[in-house]
């Protein structure tokens, strides 16, 4: 989500940068474009006087070139052989009785453009202009005259302005907008996957048996898998429990046969058969009874209540041991845990170390549950 945010807002910023700047030429333009046409009008006023002398006829009626200062200026200028500025310009009423300074190569380069117009920024004094300058050739006249018209830039800024924040708006309603979309598309798509996760923790603490195969068609196929695995380990495990018994039942019969041939025959190799016959059913039973236990722990979703185990293992030892005197307690309440693996194995655990202290400990046995740290089980059993 944060990378898609910051891809959106980069490419968002980048695209009303650009906005911007076409906004602001487009606006440049129209603005030279509007200078143009006034030099044009300008132009076509321009006329020679019976004495010779240039005058402007029909002068621009914009009501800017009549309020002084306004920035919209025009001026009509002879030009001497040399290219400078003669004295006595025809000019706007928003001039008074000053004048537009162009800098020589402004001049040049017009003398040079032959009657095109050039568009170029101008500073004069605090003003910030944008002018169009043009040398046309009066009939009958041997010298040049510059056409100057003038206009405040700011109107470009101002409007540029205006509309970099406007769309500076825009973008940030559509950043949040789209960042809002893109948290809901990731919520809301990965939605399946985070069910999917809480399905197989309930899987894994016993809860549920299998996935739920009713998901979104791209998932569908992972949820079958899984399931698949699921059923195939329960299957292995089973597998597993019935050759752990048959094995146990295979080997107890061959192992009952020797000892009962061995019994009653107390010197030599009878002795020695019935001495290794204890030990071989002592082993067998304890590696048979391992190895069940491992089968079942490797069972997804076993699990046993604690409670009643607890309850039925002091219970029944605390009837077995009172004529020895043995008071079997539990300490506190008993919590609502589970035990994840088999009832039986917390039943071997549990009831072997209480067995032994209520045998080999004497008066009092207290039994404790408690839950430990993370998914501990913490079980402990005191005697004196």
């Amino acid at each position: 989500m944060l990378v898609a945010a910051l891809w959106s807002l980069l490419v968002l910023a980048a695209t009303g940068w650009g906005l911007s700047a076409l906004f602001k030429r487009s606006v440049e333009q129209t603005f030279d474009r509007e200078l143009t046409a006034t030099v044009d009008a300008l132009a076509a006023t321009v006329t020679v006087a019976p004495a010779g002398q240039m005058v402007v006829s029909r002068p621009p009626v914009d009501p800017r070139f009549f309020r002084p200062l306004s920035g919209r200026y025009w001026q009509a200028a002879d030009l001497e052989p040399d290219g400078s500025v003669r004295a006595g310009a025809a000019r706007s009423r928003s001039l008074f009785d000053e004048t537009v300074s162009v800098p020589d190569q402004v001049v040049r380069d017009a003398l040079s453009a032959n009657g095109t117009t050039l568009t170029l920024n101008l500073d004069r004094g605090e003003e910030r202009l944008r002018i169009a300058a043009r040398v046309i050739r009066l009939p009958d006249r041997q010298v040049a005259t510059l056409l100057l018209v003038t206009g405040d830039r700011s109107e470009i800024v101002e409007a540029a302005a205006r509309f970099q924040l406007t769309v500076g708006f825009s973008l940030v309603a559509l950043v949040l907008g789209l960042s809002l979309a893109i948290f809901l598309q990731v919520r809301l798509g990965l939605q399946p996957l985070r069910a999917m996760g809480e399905e197989l923790s309930d899987i894994r603490s016993g809860r549920r048996d299998q996935l739920t195969e009713a998901v979104p068609v791209e998932l569908a196929p992972l949820a079958r898998e899984i399931n698949a695995l699921i059923g195939h380990n329960q299957a292995v495990v089973e597998r597993a429990r019935t050759h752990v018994g048959n094995l146990a039942h295979a080997l107890k019969t061959p192992l009952s046969v020797l000892r009962n041939e061995a019994a009653g025959r107390g010197e030599g190799l009878a002795e020695v058969v019935s001495r290794q016959t204890d030990a071989m059913a002592r082993q067998v039973e304890h590696y048979l009874k391992r190895a069940s236990a491992a089968a079942r722990a490797e069972a997804l979703g076993a699990r046993a209540p604690i409670r009643p185990v607890v309850e039925d293992i002091t219970r029944t030892l605390a009837r077995l041991y009172r004529a020895e005197g043995v008071k079997l307690v539990v300490t506190g309440e008993v919590p609502d845990l589970v035990f994840r693996g088999e009832q039986e194995d917390l039943q071997d655990m549990v009831g072997n170390l209480a067995e032994n202290a209520c045998r080999y400990g004497g008066g009092l046995v207290e039994v404790g549950v408690t839950a430990g740290d993370g998914h501990r089980l913490v079980i402990q059993i005191d005697d004196d």
